[in-house]
């Protein structure tokens, strides 16, 4: 009886990982004595199994579920040589990477969707917090791959992180939407002329009640004000609609689709923004919730549970074979 200990390397496919099954292969074998001399087979007697384990063995990260072995003649230039192999079939715990990677990341994606119940003029709050969840994924991303080989393929724990990753870029970007199309005030009010009107009648109101001032006078004094502070005409004071019926012509107007809306935000079209920024002070929407804000509180969610779906059904399903060169092989036993 002959003891021996082997150190050997199993070769892994990691496309699935962290819920990949793996199968290492044990050849035993002689290379100086072709099958002529020397024949290896595994011992049956006593209906006992060959291949046996430490009682109370366990790996860190894999359940052993099979151990199929058999007896195989390898044909090689040299002649016909009888070896061994055992194959370990092994399934990865994916729980350790379910809470310490899936859950932060999917909880940290959540997060970062608080921006859209935050008022559009917080500017800072909301940056911060996309900027915070980016970062703070980029050192789980790397976190995660330490202990890892340098594959040259994506694993399936690289695809999740990825995609939440993008979910974060996003709300990013989508707040970046929001403060250029519809974000008003702060110093970014744009002074119509209809407030400029409004501040004229407001002056011509005062000057009518002065009783020392004829209507003549009072009207004079408005025309060359306007002209002296506005540089406009000097002509006959003509009082504008008020702000309701501003508002009753706006709603009249052509609409524009939300297509052709998202493709003005998406080239960054200025007389779009511009014509939003007029509508929303005439509005006086300055602290009223975006219609960004409210379809990214709907369809954000949605459709990362969509995605989140599709990506578990693909990967629990997926083969764990990886193309490997084959060996050519004669069989002298079935598996066992």
């Amino acid at each position: 009886m002959l003891g021996l200990t082997i150190k050997a390397k199993c070769p892994m496919c990691l496309r699935n990982f962290p819920m990949d099954t793996q199968s290492c292969p044990l050849i035993i074998g002689s290379y100086a004595y072709t099958s002529k001399h020397i024949v290896y087979s595994w011992d049956n007697s006593n209906d006992s199994d060959s291949v046996s384990f430490v009682p109370g063995m366990a790996l860190s990260q894999f359940d052993l579920i099979s151990h199929p072995y058999r007896n195989l003649s390898v044909m090689r230039k040299e002649g016909e040589f009888s070896v061994l192999q055992v194959n370990f079939n092994m399934e990865r715990h994916a729980g350790y990477f379910l809470i310490q990677v899936y859950l932060p990341c999917g909880l940290i994606v959540v997060l970062s969707w608080v921006s859209f119940w935050i008022n559009r003029e917080a500017t800072s709050d909301r940056v911060g917090l996309g900027i915070t969840a980016v970062l703070t994924l980029s050192t789980i991303s790397l976190d995660s791959r330490t202990d890892l080989p340098k594959v040259h393929y994506a694993t399936a724990l690289d695809w999740f992180l990825l995609m939440s990753f993008a979910y974060c870029m996003a709300t990013l970007l989508q707040f970046a939407g929001v403060h250029y199309f519809t974000k008003i005030g702060s110093g970014e009010v744009i002074v119509s002329e209809d407030d400029e009107w409004e501040e004229l009648e407001d002056n011509l109101a005062a000057d009518w009640t002065d009783p020392q001032r004829s209507p003549a006078a009072n009207i004079e004094q408005i025309n060359c004000s306007a002209e002296a502070q506005y540089g406009w005409p000097n002509t006959s004071f003509e009082p504008t609609p008020s702000k309701s019926v501003a508002s009753k012509e706006t709603q009249t107007e052509k609409k524009t689709s939300l297509l052709r809306q998202f493709w003005y935000c998406f080239i960054a079209d200025e007389e779009f923004r511009r014509e939003r920024q007029r509508r929303a002070a005439l509005e006086s929407e300055m602290n009223s919730v975006s219609k960004i804000d409210t379809i990214s509180r709907v369809l954000f969610p949605v459709s990362f549970t969509i995605l989140n779906i599709i990506y578990w059904i693909i990967y629990t399903n997926m083969s764990d074979e990886c193309p490997r060169t084959a060996v050519p092989v004669t069989l002298n036993k079935k598996l066992m």
